[in-house]
């Protein structure tokens, strides 16, 4: 009886026990299902290092493919659009550029009742749109596929993940169909008709190569409404006559590089930004690939944005901003280059002065005025001004993986005056062409700060602009 009675309280100890246990185990699941279900992946899927690093990929893939530099601005501008407009979804304050850039209607809506993780669709809208504007391509491959495991890792469920994949490749269909009516397709194949008149370009050592990209002005500008709307003054007359104005231009360039600083050298360097530099060692010659002058405004921009602490919509604004920028002016650049048609210093000083000069860089091919660089630098530094102000300090690292030291500023405008000035110290450009150029970037830059607004003004609906 007692041994019935022991056993029995042992069962019944039992049973309480396990179920004690299995109550637990109920409890402890239901709590991790909440957990699970209250995981929180939004904060760390919008680190704005991930488009940082992106954009950085696809400087690494438009170097390593050698496009000039107006085709890199047009390669940079579409992938930052395509972001924009996806990401602005989590971010209601945003406005969409639909209206504001030329012929852009916007892109497709994600549907209402469904979830995404936007900065997942976002980068992949960049790195689709880059992946159809690059020869290659399959240089994105292991960093996007790290790209994607890294939103895996933090949580982003597969059936959020595959819609939103599915949406950036959507936004960017859509952004490579706007970029097809933009007029790039229809001037290739065309060359530049060299003129046999003085004072006009001509094709330059070491390479002689044809002038690049004639008919780039022919391209649909982004904001600015022509390319002609900031064409700077003509340029000085060609003579011979020393006292004329064009001479004394040829008599500063080659005074100037014949008595350069090192510190004017490692301006020159800098800046040099020529995506592709020929090199002759006997009868052997080779090229050294560089970053575009968009690439290096770029880099740039990335850099303000982390010290700024930026977010990814800010750091992704700045970007579109810049991209743009920089797409405009290069437009509103080579409107004037193919219209003055003018010499480049070293064929004149060669001609009229010293026949055994070199410049410090080498002079890139296409006709010399206005500077490309004097123009886009000012443009970028003025849209970089407004987000950022006029006394942002920092430290440029762009050009070290190029082998050249960081330099210091005090502003983005002392940036783009020191990357004019230059083109005087190597050798590539003539005064005029530098300080028109820098005027007619500010001018597309401030252009473009009064009319593409992406912050939405107080009391403004959170509607977005729907393609038909």
């Amino acid at each position: 009886m007692k041994l019935y009675i022991i056993f029995k309280e042992y069962s019944s100890n039992v049973k309480k026990q396990q179920i004690l246990t299995a109550i637990l185990f109920i409890i402890l699941g239901a709590l991790s299902g909440c957990a699970q279900k209250d995981i929180d992946y939004s904060k760390a899927a919008a680190d704005p290092a991930f488009l940082r690093q992106s954009v950085d990929k696809l400087t690494e893939v438009i170097t390593h493919d050698i496009f000039s530099p107006p085709v890199a601005s047009r390669i940079y501008a579409y992938p930052q659009i395509a972001a924009y407009e996806v990401l602005l979804h989590d971010y209601p304050e945003y406005r969409s550029l639909a209206g504001q850039l030329t012929d852009f209607k916007g892109i497709p809506q994600p549907a209402p009742d469904s979830v995404y993780c936007f900065p997942l669709a976002s980068l992949n809208a960049f790195l689709t749109v880059s992946r159809s504007f690059t020869f290659s391509s399959e240089m994105f491959d292991g960093y996007e596929a790290q790209l994607y495991e890294k939103y895996r890792a933090i949580g982003v469920p597969e059936d959020v993940f595959a819609r939103s994949i599915r949406y950036g490749q959507t936004a960017a269909k859509s952004i490579i169909a706007y970029a097809a009516e933009d007029g790039y397709k229809q001037t290739r194949g065309f060359r530049h008709t060299v003129s046999q008149a003085p004072g006009h370009w001509v094709p330059t050592p070491p390479a002689y190569m044809d002038a690049i990209e004639p008919f780039w002005f022919k391209l649909r500008p982004f904001v600015i409404d022509s390319c002609n709307q900031f064409a700077p003054a003509k340029p000085a007359p060609y003579s011979t006559d020393k006292e004329s104005d064009f001479y004394k231009e040829v008599m500063e360039v080659h005074t100037v590089t014949s008595n350069l600083s090192e510190e004017q050298v490692q301006i020159a360097s800098f800046w040099d930004c020529n995506p592709f530099v020929m090199h002759t060692t006997g009868h052997v010659m080779y090229a050294t690939k560089k970053i575009t002058p968009g690439g290096h405004w770029l880099g740039i921009t990335g850099i303000a944005t982390r010290q700024a602490n930026a977010d990814m919509m800010e750091t992704l604004e700045a970007y579109t901003r810049v991209a743009v920028s920089l797409a405009d002016g290069f437009i509103s650049c080579w409107d004037e280059k193919y219209r003055s048609d003018n010499i480049r210093p070293e064929t004149a000083i060669n001609t009229l002065v010293d026949e055994k000069w070199v410049p410090l860089l080498q002079t890139p091919p296409f006709p010399e005025y206005p500077s490309g660089h004097s123009v886009i630098s000012n443009a970028a530094a003025v849209v970089l001004t407004d987000l950022y102000g006029d006394s942002f300090s920092y430290v440029d690292s762009t050009e070290v993986a190029y082998g050249l030291p960081a330099r210091s500023f005090t502003s983005f405008s002392q940036a783009a005056g020191e990357a004019a000035i230059s083109r005087l110290y190597g050798g590539i450009h003539f005064m005029p062409a530098i300080v028109n150029g820098a005027e007619e970037g500010k001018q597309v830059g401030s252009y473009i700060v009064s009319k593409l607004n992406t912050r939405k003004r107080t009391g403004e609906g959170a509607a977005v602009a729907v393609m038909e």
